[in-house]
């Protein structure tokens, strides 16, 4: 048979197929599985960190959201916080400072957590 010049052969195109050993492909075959299964437990531990890490920065940002709220009960009642006096003027810095530290440790960590 002549197609554009060139004499094609009668049969199947592209590579004929190799004759592989059954069990060699089979073994591959496990061994494939073995490797995602692993893949797959590991992409797990990283998404359960990422839960966990993310839970806590929520817990932290909550606890900082009800002392704000309480603040604001505070002022709305005409009474200052100690801690808004301490902010103000410049004493007991140190407490503001570790409450600070505090929060940045928590955004750190998530922060960590998040980069694989």
């Amino acid at each position: 048979q002549v197609v554009g010049g060139k004499v094609k052969k009668p049969g199947k195109r592209g590579r004929k197929p190799a004759k592989i050993d059954l069990k060699a492909k089979l073994e591959r075959s496990r061994q494939s599985a073995r490797e995602c299964r692993a893949r797959k437990k590991l992409r797990y531990q990283y998404l359960e960190e990422l839960v966990s890490s993310r839970e806590r920065a929520i817990c932290a940002l909550r606890e900082e959201l009800e002392m704000y709220k309480q603040w604001c009960m505070a002022m709305d009642q005409g009474k200052i916080p100690s801690e808004i006096k301490a902010l103000l003027t410049g004493e007991e810095q140190g407490k503001a400072q570790q409450n600070s530290a505090k929060l940045a440790k928590a955004g750190k960590a998530e922060a960590n957590s998040s980069n694989p």
